[in-house]
């Protein structure tokens, strides 16, 4: 046993209780990892079953598991992992209807869903029902990890407020992701739920890691507490307010590269920002473009912004995949900075020409 976890550490993992929801590419990692610390009581919430292309990602399933309810295979793999530990499956979804029944029973919950209206309902109900919020969200090479409703700290919505639109980011069925990543991800989450369960060292709230696999790198960004994201009197469903709200001034829009070339052939009125590293920027750019890296945001009340920023109507961001840039944006959003726009897919898909 290590000495910073002790005999106490152990048992407090003994005692404690732990929701993962979806046994999915961050999910299994998860699950292993925690069945293996030896968390007294684990639940898992998943009403998919198992398919071919779960398993370059989703370790916990083979072959002969096909078709077969995940929560089900999870159960038996796990229980043979640990015999001795509490493990209950809930094969559903995580709905308004349900979510209080499902997380009653529970003190943490670690969020390994892959959409949006499932990861806002699961932040809402965290903080209604005061629990803490493990966070892990995945996108091709890049991934983020945080802690969030942890002692009244920050949540999901203080990260990003309102939902996107409903075709802003696909899941990963959709856009596919990088095998190992939901590995790395979901171990990181793992590592998170295991310090606040024991109390040792310093837990990930008030902060976000973001994770690039491509160039092995990660990067952490501050995140204040927004006291109104906590006023969460009841709960309603996410799936309607995943669609596009034209016209609010501080939502964060999806811009598409073939509406940039537009607006840069149209000479629209706009600040193009560049938040990827000086030797990404070196290699190709996007000009005429201003550069901040990212890392330069990790304290946003810190941020010395060219004058151009103030006066611009519209911002948009850009980085390799536009997961960088969202992160950006969200930071130039709790600055103030309104019009905001994401370019989709970064370089990856304006190098395509799509």
């Amino acid at each position: 046993t290590l000495p910073e976890i002790g005999q106490n550490g152990q048992t407090k993992l003994k005692e404690a209780s732990v929701l993962v929801v979806g046994a999915g590419g961050l999910g299994c990692p998860v699950l292993q990892y925690l069945v293996a610390a030896g968390v007294g009581r684990i639940g898992i919430v998943d009403d998919d079953c198992v398919e071919l292309s779960n398993l370059q990602r989703q370790t916990l399933f083979t072959y002969n598991d096909l078709g077969r309810p995940k929560v089900e295979v999870a159960v038996e793999r796990l229980t043979q992992q640990n015999p001795h530990i509490v493990i209950q499956s809930h094969k559903a979804r995580v709905e308004v209807e349900n979510v209080n029944e499902l997380f009653d029973d529970y003190s943490i919950i670690v969020d390994g869903s892959d959409n949006f209206p499932t990861r806002y309902l699961i932040n809402d109900a965290c903080v209604l029902f005061e629990k803490v919020l493990i966070h892990g969200s995945i996108h091709k090479f890049h991934g983020q990890v945080a802690v969030f409703n942890y002692r009244k700290g920050p949540t999901y919505r203080c990260l990003f407020p309102e939902p996107p639109s409903s075709d802003a980011l696909p899941n990963c069925s959709e856009i596919g992701v990088l095998g190992v990543l939901p590995g790395i991800i979901g171990s990181l989450q793992a590592l998170e739920t295991i310090k606040v369960i024991t109390g040792v060292g310093d837990i990930l709230s008030g902060k976000v890691l973001t994770y690039d696999a491509l160039l092995q790198k990660t990067t952490s960004l501050t995140l204040s507490p927004q006291a109104e994201n906590r006023q969460i009197t009841e709960l309603v469903s996410q799936s309607e307010s995943c669609s596009n709200s034209e016209g609010d001034p501080n939502e964060i829009t999806e811009l598409e590269p073939d509406e940039l070339r537009q607006w840069i052939k149209s000479k629209n009125e706009f600040l193009l920002l560049d938040v990827r590293e000086t030797w990404e920027r070196e290699e190709c750019r996007i000009e005429p473009s201003l550069h901040i890296p990212l890392g330069e945001f990790s304290s946003p009340e810190n941020l010395d912004l060219p004058v151009e920023t103030s006066s611009a109507e519209k911002i948009v961001v850009y980085c390799k995949a536009g997961v960088r840039s969202m992160m950006a944006c969200q930071s130039l959003s709790a600055l103030g900075f309104q019009n905001l726009y994401n370019l989709s897919g970064g370089m990856m898909r304006w190098g395509d020409g799509s």
